[in-house]
């Protein structure tokens, strides 16, 4: 009897540690621990969250930062509101969770990446959200078809939309911002140029749009990192995209237009002179300062954003203004190392930009302008929309429009402009795709 009662005692204890045991490895799997991470987030407990980090983690990301970073998104997103799921990807090394959040204003993946120590080696915020088509594009009213933009070594995939009206209609080339971009310029969820496209489209406009070189053909552009200028990444592909729609049975050759946005609408005066028979220019956030000094400023915008006082990031400050200065500089050669520059980019690229002044090279175009701006746009600025005005104020063929609510972008909302804006899905502003739409309409 008592023998049986001391086994019934070893299997009760046995099977106790053994769920403690089973317990314990559950509150160990990236799972909880990602879960745990992000509550203490929520908590604003930042000391214990950070605990979990590896020393490269530690070092870029220390408390006071890690507390910044969470009440940016906070500031952005509002509060969190649950965790509605967690998922896991496993890599070599590591184990990816992605804890997808509800906050107020909407949902996001917080993607935290452990090492095989299950210490924390990487923190990134994705948004959630999936693109949504906005209500004013109507598929019915427009056809798409897959194209080819130029020949041989640097031939780009692009998409056509086309009005289904039995006649020639007119067309715009869409020409991307700076960085490799894809055909709809994808921005986190949200796809301004598949917006302006289709909304155009949907208007009874066709609109051409590309991959960018430095996105489709990335590792062929490595060969000309030390070459490399804006003709080779904007230039070159839009006047090949110009010369497409004006070879097309259905579009109004006569009606062939150009939109820049960012970048693209800074290079619109050289694009304007190099491709022949454009009947307008539209400029959506074109700078119209030199592009160091649009570097320059977003750098110092975001540094004070982020509260970022520290001796680092003044050090950051100072080594971009050595830079800046060094692109203004007689003493720029080719063969300064692109480590010196700017972003890493070459010499070369700020040399073919030298002495370029947007806006005065815009008065001496023979074709109308269409120029707008978002007033709440960080990155080009009211000040750039500024001197366009100044510079074409005597040309009655010119249009200018700016936008309160509207970012970089060209999507709604409210106070400053910040980074973590773009990650909330939304749409280009339906007013925008109407105030083209007309313009064009009056360019006869």
């Amino acid at each position: 009897m008592r023998q049986t009662i001391l086994s019934g005692v070893m299997l009760l204890l046995a099977t106790i540690a053994l769920e403690t045991r089973a317990a314990e490895q559950a509150e160990n799997t990236p799972e909880s621990l990602a879960r745990e991470f992000v509550t203490q987030l929520a908590q604003g407990d930042y000391r214990e969250a950070v605990s979990s980090f590896d020393s490269k983690m530690s070092h870029h990301l220390p408390e006071d930062k890690l507390q910044k970073l969470w009440e940016g998104i906070s500031g952005q997103w509002g509060e969190l509101q649950e965790i509605q799921s967690i998922r896991l990807q496993k890599v070599p090394q590591y184990q990816i969770t992605l804890v997808t959040c509800r906050f107020e204003k909407g949902l996001l993946d917080v993607k935290v990446v452990f090492a095989a120590n299950q210490q924390i080696a990487g923190l990134f915020f994705l948004p959630a959200g999936r693109y949504q088509s906005p209500s004013y594009v109507k598929p019915n009213r427009f056809k798409e078809t897959e194209v080819t933009i130029g020949t041989g070594l640097w031939s780009l995939p692009g998409t056509l939309s086309v009005p289904v009206m039995g006649k020639k209609v007119p067309a715009v080339v869409l020409v991307h911002g700076s960085g490799p971009q894809d055909r709809n310029e994808t921005t986190g969820p949200n796809q301004p140029f598949r917006d302006l496209a289709e909304g155009l489209a949907s208007q009874g406009i066709a609109v051409l749009r590309y991959e960018k070189r430095t996105k489709h053909h990335r590792l062929k552009m490595v060969l000309l990192s030390e070459s490399l200028t804006v003709r080779e990444e904007t230039i070159d592909d839009a006047v090949a995209a110009v010369q497409f729609l004006q070879s097309q049975a259905q579009i109004d050759r006569t009606r062939v237009f150009v939109l820049g946005h960012s970048l693209g609408g800074y290079l619109l005066p050289q694009l304007g002179a190099e491709a022949q028979g454009i009947a307008g220019l539209i400029s959506l956030a074109g700078s119209a300062r030199p592009l160091e000094e649009i570097v320059l400023e977003q750098v110092k915008y975001l540094s004070a954003l982020n509260g970022e006082a520290a001796a680092e990031s003044q050090q950051k400050l100072q080594e971009l203004e050595k830079q800046v200065a060094m692109v203004k500089s007689l003493e720029l050669k080719p063969e300064t190392p692109a480590g010196q520059l700017p972003l890493g980019i070459p010499a070369s690229y700020w040399l073919a930009l030298r002495g370029y002044d947007a806006a005065e090279r815009a008065r001496t175009l023979q074709v109308p302008l269409l120029i707008l701006q978002g007033q709440r746009d960080y990155q080009v600025t009211m000040d750039d929309f500024a001197r366009w005005k100044q510079a074409l104020r005597n040309r009655k063929d010119v249009r200018f429009i700016s936008y309160p609510k509207l970012n970089h972008l060209f999507m709604a909302g409210e106070g400053p402009g910040t980074p973590a804006e773009y990650m909330i899905p939304g749409n280009v502003a339906e007013e925008v795709v109407r105030d083209i739409a007309a313009w064009i309409d009056d360019q006869k």
